[in-house]
């Protein structure tokens, strides 16, 4: 080249550069401003969403906060209606309830607007009859939740949001409400600048009355107030949730975000300073407005200086380098698969395959390859035997999209060193940059909690949780095939005899024979679960009929009636079955699993070891133990139930010696209910427990009260049920009956059945003891019908032992049933014991009592169970059999 053409290329360059420079200012300038405008859209979106959010979590608080407080009215109104105490709120604050200051005032306002309870005492007897939430409370039957302003009153100056409630009577009349005020406070005093920034705002509005609770960032609070920032509502936030922009009332705008409550008539508001969320906008356009001159700048000398732009060029490309360098030591000492695919490209520009250009020896050793041999081999090479095109197809979709991620599943061919990836694929110019993570252990971990949480430990069934959730896609299908299912509620008899006498061990190994027998019973197609403890559901799918369910059903009795050998020893179970059909006995699991169970509760009661079918009468016989269970309850709150006394008298003499107290119920409107109604269901249910107590404290009430008249007493004997002795508890509330009556232990006995005993004995050794510690007899109630044995009576040291009816009716009847009587006497004679013959009802066999030496007796014969004044009546006479009195008391 000449020195002429060089010349040339230096005035070129001369004007070339500075244009170029100015070219690429004004790119800059372009950019910078695009960026800016970006920046101000992002921080407006940003803005919105945040608003958004906030009001969300907002809601979210204010709907536990007033659940609390529901929660709260709904406990107090339980309370007061149940005892009506004008000393409940104190007893409540001594019990740890409303101690928070946030409680203001809590009181309870009668039928006439008259506070009578407050935790401020000031306002007891105050009129807040013509009060619009007590007029609305007074004028609607409903008991929901009514949330307000507190009136002047209540508040004394401070913010509060007041919470009601109506009180009824036990006829569901009006009876006054249950008032609480909450300082606004609680709603909102968790804002501050460095939640929602400087200028934000929350408020709490109600949708259905004026309520308006608002607090800023500063601190101000106000309720119901002219000071308040935000404007009123007016359709404003009408709708469930929303953002918009508002201009408040000091003039400032604001993005306002509102969410309504899905509990309560309440609306969560959070505003934030539009001109604080475009804070860090505009910083970013200074800061990028600073930059942008700076480079204008730096271009303008670049263009200036030719050889300045040729040197840092030759700089960028040794920086390149060292890049280079440096992500070779990181990705090579890492443990992911690092891999750079370059797209290869047909005449029309379609990617028909990559090709790796590079990657790490981890990336090479997941391929069962070395980095050398990898590099520069194609995809289609080295996975189409793996994933064909499928492979291919993904890394296409990532270079359309620009980047692509999941987790996958390698094929199991020993070909790869890795059974789950989690790839990571972000396109780089004309290709791809790929991470690959192994991540095969979390995977096997997740798996193994997933097979944990379908699949019953013990037995191999499927969950309780597992069966419940593939059901609702099987009756899908069943309804859309117009199939029939049926649902078996499987339940093993006397397991927990077996579990009890053997161990846990052998219970547990006759769990898992029980499974496999009924899987054995049962086709591939139908699904088999361990509902829990001793049961199994078993859905027989599909099912023709009542007819087919009824043949597996049968077959499984038949199959469980044969015993299971655990440990070379036999045990004998059996199995009632519930059965349920689909659609006609419900059309969800829920409803069959139910209507199943209700079935195999119904069969079981009737006779274990056999299959029932639901029949909706059966509800109905749920529904009426329920309700009679629930009248049982208010029996006792209301005192309906009353005690009769059948007089024990002595056998040869007729002399009186003692009586038992016998339960009565008279209901106001079911008249008297026999003992055989409702004793077994309280026997059930646990309320035993209580009636016993009712009649521990009225047998004691009635002796104190006979004493005070002047009787001549005689003790009573009372009857403890099994669960109630093995329960325990039966000491301390006797001996507290005592004393609050002031009874002496020797007018106290105590009837303990047989299958009370049966337990632990030291247990029962115990309480026993413990019984006896207060001076009272025991009595062993019923014997014959239990288990007892002679050691155990010894043991147990009984005062008396009440033989059962069924022996005394057999006395006239046969000659082995006198043997057995005389057998009963002389052992319970032979270890101290008195004897009590229970169901006497003829002359003959009190005259056969007398001859075998019994003691006492009791029953018809003598004297049905009498109220407490034809009782008195007995004791004033003594004697009641007048054919044994005394000549001594005949002649007087």
């Amino acid at each position: 080249m000449s020195i002429h053409a060089v010349s040339r290329t230096n005035r070129y360059l001369v004007f070339i550069w500075p244009a170029l420079a100015v070219l690429l200012a004004a790119a800059l300038w372009a950019a910078t401003t695009v960026r800016a405008d970006a920046e101000h859209a992002h921080a407006e979106t940003q803005a919105r969403k945040d608003a958004g959010a906030y009001a969300e979590a907002y809601e979210q608080y204010i709907t536990r906060s007033v659940g609390q407080m529901d929660q709260v009215t709904m406990q107090l109104k339980f309370s007061w209606e149940k005892g009506r105490d004008a000393g409940l709120l104190d007893e409540l604050r001594r019990d740890g309830m409303f101690t928070d200051a946030a409680f203001r005032v809590v009181a309870i306002v009668d039928r006439d607007g008259i506070v009578k309870a407050s935790t401020r005492p000031a306002l007891i007897g105050s009129d807040v009859s013509n009060s619009a939430y007590f007029v609305q409370h007074r004028n609607h039957i409903s008991t929901a939740l009514r949330i307000g302003a507190a009136p002047p009153r209540f508040a004394e100056g401070g913010e509060l949001v007041m919470f009601t409630r109506r009180l009824d009577t036990l006829e569901d009349e009006f009876d006054g409400i249950v008032l609480m005020a909450v300082d606004a406070r609680y709603f909102t005093s968790f804002v501050s600048p460095a939640t929602l920034g400087a200028g934000g705002v929350v408020a709490l509005a109600g949708l259905d009355s004026r309520l308006r609770a608002e607090q800023h960032s500063d601190g101000a609070a106000f309720l119901d107030s002219t000071d308040k920032l935000l404007p009123a509502g007016d359709g404003l936030w009408s709708r469930e949730r929303g953002v918009r922009q508002i201009s408040g009332a000091d003039g400032q705008a604001r993005v306002l975000g509102w969410r309504h409550s899905n509990a309560y008539p309440l609306v969560a508001l959070v505003a934030l300073s539009h001109g604080a969320a475009l804070e860090s906008a505009a910083a970013s356009w200074a800061d990028s407005r600073d930059r942008a001159i700076a480079m204008s700048a730096c271009l303008l000398l670049l263009g200036a200086a030719g050889s300045l732009l040729a040197r840092r060029a030759v700089l960028r490309e040794r920086e390149q380098e060292q890049v280079q360098r440096a992500y070779r030591t990181a990705t090579e000492s890492g443990n992911d698969g690092f891999y750079m695919a370059a797209a290869v490209r047909g005449r029309d520009g379609a990617i028909t395959d990559f090709r790796i250009v590079d990657c790490n020896e981890r990336g090479a050793f997941f391929y069962g390859m070395t980095r050398a041999a990898l590099v520069g081999s194609s995809l289609s090479q080295i996975d189409s035997a793996l994933f064909g095109e499928a492979l291919l197809d993904t890394y296409r979709k990532a270079m359309e999209t620009g980047f692509y991620e999941d987790d996958r599943k390698m094929p199991a061919d020993n070909r790869l060193n890795i059974s789950w990836g989690r790839r990571r694929l972000v396109r780089v110019g004309n290709g791809l940059a790929v991470t690959l993570q192994d991540i095969s252990e979390r995977k096997a971990h997740e798996n193994q909690l997933e097979r944990l949480a379908n699949e019953d430990v013990l037995t191999g069934l499927a969950t309780r949780h597992a069966f419940l959730g593939a059901m609702p896609a099987i009756l899908a299908q069943a309804q859309e095939n117009d199939a029939g299912l049926a649902l078996l509620f499987i339940d093993l008899d006397e397991f927990k005899h077996v579990n009890d006498t053997h161990g846990h061990a052998v219970g547990d190994q006759l769990l898992k024979s029980a499974a496999q027998r009924l899987l054995s019973l049962l086709r591939p197609s139908d699904q088999v679960a361990r509902f829990g403890g001793d049961e199994f559901l078993v859905l027989l799918h599909p099912c023709e009929g009542e007819r087919q369910a009824a043949s597996v059903a049968a077959r499984i009795v038949e199959a469980f009636g044969v015993p299971f050998l655990i440990a070379d020893e036999l045990h004998a179970v059996g199995a009632s079955i519930g059965i349920s059909m689909f659609p006609r006995d419900g059309q969800d699991a829920e409803t069959l699993v139910r209507h199943s169970d209700i079935a195999m509760y119904a069969g079981k009661n009737e006779g274990k070891g056999q299959y029932r079918f639901f029949d909706p009468a059966l509800s109905n016989n749920l529904n009426s133990r329920a309700r009679l269970k629930q009248r049982m309850l208010e029996a006792i709150e209301r005192d309906q139930f009353l005690l009769h006394y059948q007089p024990r008298v002595d056998a040869r003499s007729g002399e009186l010696l003692s009586m038992e107290a016998l339960v009565r119920w008279r209901h106001p409107e079911l008249g008297v209910v026999p003992p055989g109604e409702f004793i077994p269901l309280a026997e059930s249910t646990g309320l035993i427990r209580r009636i016993g107590e009712v009649v521990i404290d009225k047998a004691c009430a009635q002796l104190a009260t006979w004493r005070e008249a002047g009787v001549a007493l005689v003790p009573v004997s009372i009857n403890v049920s099994p669960k109630q002795f093995l329960r325990g508890g039966v000491q301390r509330h006797l001996s507290s009956a005592m004393a609050r009556h002031r009874i002496p232990a020797s007018l106290i006995e105590v009837e303990i059945t047989e299958s009370a005993m049966m337990g632990d004995h030291d247990d029962i050794l115990a309480e026993l003891a413990s019984l006896r510690a207060l001076g009272v007899k025991l009595h062993v109630d019923d014997f014959g019908t239990g288990y007892s044995s002679l050691s155990q009576l010894q043991r147990l040291r009984m005062d008396v032992l009440k033989v059962d009816r069924a022996f005394t009716t057999e006395l006239g009847n046969s000659k082995e049933g006198k043997v057995f009587f005389q057998a009963i006497v002389s052992m319970a004679h032979a270890l101290g014991m008195s004897v009590v013959a229970e169901g006497v009802e003829t002359a003959e066999q009190l005259e056969i009592l007398r001859a075998l030496d019994c003691n006492e007796v009791q029953g018809y014969f003598i004297a049905r169970p009498v109220p407490a004044a034809d009782m008195q009546a007995m004791m004033q006479r003594r004697y009641l059999l007048e054919a044994a009195i005394p000549a001594c008391q005949a002649e007087g």
